[in-house]
Formats: C-alpha cells, sequence, structure tokens
C-alpha cells in the first residue's frame, strides 16, 4: 500500500469516526433507528464527504447492537452511573470499547489515542483524560497479549 493511501485511509477512518459520535448523540438523545440516523447522514453530502462510509456504518451499528454490552463494560470502571454520563462521553467511551474488542486489527495505543483526540474535539475541556483512564483499563482487559508484547 503506498503512503497517500494509507493516510486517506487514516484521514477517512477519523472522518468516521467523527461522524460516529455526532450520529451516537443523535441516537442516545432521540432513540432514532439506526438506519434513520444512517440515512440522515448519508442525505447530508457534506457530513460523510470523504470519510471511509462502511466503518462509520460498522462503528454505529456495532455500538448501537452492543448498547447494553459496552455499558456493562465500562460501568465498573466509572466514577458514577453510566446513565449519567455526558452522552459524547458515553458515545466516545462506547466507540473506543467497540474499536477495542472488535476491530482487532486496529493497535490498541491507536484506538485509545484517536478516543482521545475525539474527546478533545467534541467533549468537555478535561474529558479526555476521563476517557484516557476508562480506555486503558478496557484495554488492559481485551488487548493484554498485545500490551505485554510491546517492547
Amino acid at each position: 500500500m503506498n503512503p497517500d493511501t494509507q493516510n486517506f485511509n487514516k484521514r477517512a477512518r477519523i472522518k468516521a469516526r467523527r461522524n460516529t459520535v455526532q450520529a451516537l448523540y443523535e441516537w442516545f438523545m432521540t432513540g432514532k433507528d439506526v438506519e434513520d440516523v444512517i440515512a440522515e447522514f448519508e442525505s447530508d453530502e457534506h457530513k460523510l464527504a470523504k470519510a471511509d462510509i462502511a466503518y462509520f456504518k460498522d462503528l454505529l451499528t456495532g455500538t448501537i447492537k452492543n448498547n447494553d454490552n459496552l455499558d456493562t463494560r465500562i460501568m465498573n470502571l466509572l466514577d458514577r452511573p453510566v446513565d449519567e454520563l455526558d452522552a459524547i462521553e458515553r458515545a466516545i467511551l462506547h466507540i473506543g470499547c467497540y474499536e477495542l474488542e472488535h476491530h482487532l486489527d486496529i493497535p490498541w495505543r491507536v484506538v485509545v489515542n484517536e478516543s482521545i483526540e475525539l474527546a478533545k474535539l467534541f467533549g468537555a475541556e478535561e474529558s479526555h483524560k476521563y476517557i484516557n483512564g476508562v480506555l486503558d483499563k478496557v484495554a488492559r482487559e481485551l488487548r493484554s497479549t498485545e500490551i505485554n508484547n510491546v517492547v
């Protein structure tokens, strides 16, 4: 793969994650059907422009389908009940947990770092530190072999 393609794919995935945060936020707030949320994003030519649309759909449908499991995964790692989390923080945590569990091709550090960047972009002022702390613990649970093999 040439570097230009790799960079494009990286940027396209970043854009897919950004859109997923917004779409998950909408789903948390409205409870709309996932297909309706996807259709809304697809109908806006600017939202998904240059995004990895397949990855966006995978993240969105995967996190919604696994919503209860993702809440259960993080509930004991939080300093408050899951339903008291800010919807943006919850969306970012769900995306990060989903990627850690279902996208083993993405290194754990990349997942955590991308989640931190999402929190800096969309979250409250210090939320990136919170996201980092929680996802670091999730990564240690789900990817202990990968983490322990780092030289």
